[in-house]
């Protein structure tokens, strides 16, 4: 009879080095998830919901830099993570996500539907097995696909299809072994040369590195040019903190920037973007900074992104490398003479100066979440890992300095609230040595407080800061400063902790900062997770959403 095709396909994943599953368990895929979990070295975390099964692999991947897999089933269990493609595809997420299919050799079922055309639509790519002499190669293609494109996989395969034997296979070939050892890009002598003598004759430069500049390990050499050039380092919002410790570092450019950073682009000639794709929300949709300012250093520039051009000029190359031949070439002749425009007192006014002074109203019995966060900020030490989620509150939890890139995880792509716990979870699977610190705010976190279960079952140390304005915080200032009702966006102040008390997990109520360093103290020294139902004015308008609103 020979080994069950639910085996074999089990094996391939293990041979591809992957050694943790999100999963949610049904007919489709529970005899792969069964076998799987059966290898030595491998680790199954069972998920409430099958949305979070796949944001929770999407931030294992990111915080990894791997590729995250997760596993559903058939139908619903497909139709359910919908959400979560659309995301991992739009951030460029390496994910593959085994899924049932409906019997292939059966009549009427009825979870049956057509998933390819509903996969493909979230940009995310479907492979459908129906071939038991293809198993292998389906995962591997699958591998090499998530890969070598940064994209969302789903491997689609019946589940009778599943139990028919599959002989005697050949050994397993890892996608690894068909990845191209190409080496990494130089950049080209020619467009080099224009990069340096544009570099020389701008008098106030800023280097902004991405996501490009973090994988490609070239922070150490962004800073060398910086210093060669009197130059102030930024970052995009996904690597907040890649220089954290600079006293050249003036933050986050884009929409979650500080005044202090806009500012100093308002002042700046050059824009050198190393390893950023440069899409709106980088340049705050051309309010930092136009086009024309900037050169662009990718290993594979686009020029357009999201509507918009990216850059005036380019120099395509690994961000590493190239950011050294600057440097190498600027510094042989001698560095540029400049005079001080005042990087050091942006860089020092930025951890000094509030992100927002506007006065809001504070009803007695709440906070104000910039003092909130301000105060987490002195609390929190700084090699915990942060997770930034989405929704009103996120820009305010954006706004803690001097932590390290990999101390911080955002993913905002799509816009959909409700990931915070899956990050979180998916943050701390990744890294279990170090507790994981979560700013949600109520309504994102009530999207899927089922989860509050798996964090408990599998005793991650998370912290979870629950910013709680009783209502969903974007919508009711937009319907406000409308003159409309906001009563279809306010949900009240249901008690959070006690919420989380019956999930297992501790919980408290915090409606004072002089409470905070108790709470800490007790998180930090006690096992397990805990919940802070932090009660916040639902009167402060984040900064971006006052503009937004002015605009």
């Amino acid at each position: 009879m020979g080994t069950p095709s639910y085996r074999v396909l089990a094996d391939a994943f293990v041979r591809e080095g992957v050694g943790t599953v999100f999963a949610l368990t049904g007919d489709g895929n529970m005899h792969w998830e069964a076998a799987f979990a059966e290898a030595q070295g491998t680790r199954t975390v069972n998920v409430r919901h099958e949305h979070c099964a796949c944001a929770m692999a999407s931030a294992y991947a990111r915080v990894t830099d791997g590729v995250g897999v997760a596993s559903v089933t058939c139908g619903p269990g497909v139709t359910q993570i919908a959400t979560a493609l659309v995301t991992a595809a739009q951030a460029r997420i390496p994910l593959v996500v085994f899924a049932g299919e409906s019997p292939l050799h059966g009549g009427w079922y009825n979870q049956s539907i057509d998933l390819g055309p509903i996969v493909t639509s979230t940009g995310a790519r479907y492979i459908a097995v129906h071939s038991v002499k293809r198993l292998q190669q389906s995962v591997a293609e699958a591998f090499h696909h998530a890969r070598s494109r940064s994209e969302p996989v789903v491997i689609g395969v019946p589940f009778d299809l599943q139990k028919e034997p599959a002989g005697n296979p050949p050994e397993y070939q890892p996608s690894t072994g068909f990845m191209p050892d190409a080496g990494p890009r130089q950049p080209h002598p020619d467009y080099l040369a224009r990069a340096v003598e544009r570099i020389r004759a701008a008098r106030r430069i800023i280097i902004v590195a991405g996501r490009g500049a973090r994988r490609a390990g070239a922070r150490e050499a962004c800073m060398q040019l910086a210093e060669l050039c009197n130059a102030a380092l930024a970052t995009t919002l996904p690597v907040r903190g890649l220089f954290a410790g600079s006293s050249r570092d003036i933050g986050t450019c884009g929409s979650f920037g500080h005044p202090v950073t806009e500012e100093a682009f308002g002042a700046c000639d050059l824009v050198v973007a190393v390893g950023a794709s440069l899409r709106g929300y980088t340049s705050d949709h051309g309010r930092y900074f136009a086009a024309g300012d900037v050169i662009q250093i990718d290993d594979a520039p686009t020029g357009f992104a999201r509507g918009r051009r990216t850059a005036g000029q380019y120099l395509a190359a690994d961000a590493r490398l190239a950011v050294e031949a600057l440097v190498r070439e600027i510094g042989a002749d001698g560095p540029p003479v400049r005079a001080d425009w005042g990087v050091s007192d942006y860089a020092r006014r930025l951890r000094s100066e509030p992100v927002d002074a506007r006065a809001y109203p504070v009803p007695e019995g709440t906070l104000d979440p910039r003092d909130v966060i301000r105060t987490l900020d002195r609390l929190l030490p700084k090699d915990w890992g942060c997770v930034n989620s989405s929704g009103h509150c996120s820009f305010f939890s954006a706004h803690m300095f001097d932590r390290p890139a990999d101390c911080f995880l955002t993913i905002r792509e799509f816009g959909a609230i409700g990931n915070g716990l899956s990050y979180a979870a998916g943050m701390a699977a990744a890294r279990p040595d170090r507790p994981t610190v979560l700013f949600e705010g109520d309504g994102g976190l009530m999207v899927h407080v089922q989860e509050l279960e798996t964090i408990r079952l599998q005793g991650w140390k998370i912290l979870l800061c629950v910013l709680n304005d009783g209502a969903y915080g974007a919508e009711i200032h937009k319907l406000r400063a409308d003159g409309l009702s906001d009563r279809g966006g306010v949900y009240g102040r249901n008690d959070i902790a006690r919420i989380a008390e019956g999930f297992g997990i501790r919980g408290a109520v915090v409606r004072d900062l002089g409470a905070l360093p108790a709470r800490v103290e007790e998180f930090r020294t006690s096992p397990g997770s805990m919940l802070l139902d932090i009660q916040i004015s639902d009167q402060v308008i984040s900064p971006r959403m006052a503009a937004a609103i002015r605009r």
